[in-house]
């Protein structure tokens, strides 16, 4: 069975590049264009991997980053950040917010999926 992948992007170009990635891959890709709707979203599909956006309008990816590992139920399922955040320190922040990787855009298709695949 194919392993589903949230993706949780606003940038409808990125959102469907990366759930094509991940098709192209044999994932399973659940596209979700608001952060507001990725905690839910995450309890409903059950993810074996999260990809998130960390700039996004409505909701800091930092913080939900801490809402989904602050969930008993969802807390184990690794966080993929992809963000054009690439300034010192920010990879760190990120992380320190409970990302287990952290990919930069624009992304290295290569490492985005080497990324997935040492993730899940």
């Amino acid at each position: 069975m194919a392993k589903k992948v949230l993706v949780v992007e606003d940038n409808e170009l990125n959102r469907k590049l990366f759930c094509d990635l991940l098709r192209a891959h044999d994932y399973t890709a659940e596209p979700v264009s608001d952060g507001r709707e990725a905690l839910a979203a995450a309890k409903n599909h059950t993810p074996d991997l999260i990809i998130m956006d960390i700039q996004m309008p409505h909701v800091s990816g930092l913080d939900l980053i801490g809402e989904l590992k602050g969930d008993a139920g969802l807390k184990s399922i690794p966080i993929m950040a992809v963000t054009a955040y690439a300034a010192k320190g920010d990879e760190e922040r990120i992380r320190t917010a409970g990302a287990e990787s952290y990919v930069s855009k624009p992304i290295s298709v290569v490492k985005f999926i080497e990324e997935v695949r040492t993730l899940i």
